[in-house]
């Protein structure tokens, strides 16, 4: 049996967009996890038997706390990378979603998909 770990709505605030106001002011964003592990379903009930998905959490707030990007599609594949260094992981959805471009016809949020499958 395969274990798909989600994470829904990580929520960060970073300085990240093509507008400079979005880079000095800085705004808010929500990235969304799915971690299918290459590994069974524990059997023990212990954490040695899966991931801590805490360190899945401490890697996107690294990436959206940290320098500005211009594009949510380089903060997702950005994320991606890191997130398949992780033991245990063997494929990683993401999605950030910038829940109020600077737009103003745009009330849901705009957001990137990035789906990627490591080597290992």
């Amino acid at each position: 049996m395969a274990v798909l770990i989600k994470l829904s709505e990580i929520v960060c605030y970073g300085y990240h967009g093509v507008l400079p106001e979005e880079q000095s002011l800085g705004q808010e964003f929500r990235v969304s996890l799915e971690l299918a592990l290459n590994r069974p379903a524990p059997e023990k009930d212990l954490l040695t038997e899966t991931m801590d998905y805490r360190e899945a959490v401490a890697v996107v707030l690294r990436i959206m706390e940290g320098p500005p990007r211009r594009l949510l599609e380089t903060l997702a594949s950005e994320i991606a990378s890191a997130i398949l260094q992780l033991e245990g992981v063997g494929s990683v959805k993401v999605i950030v979603c910038k829940p109020h471009p600077p737009m103003p016809a745009v009330r849901g949020g705009v957001a990137v998909e990035l789906s990627r499958t490591g080597e290992r």
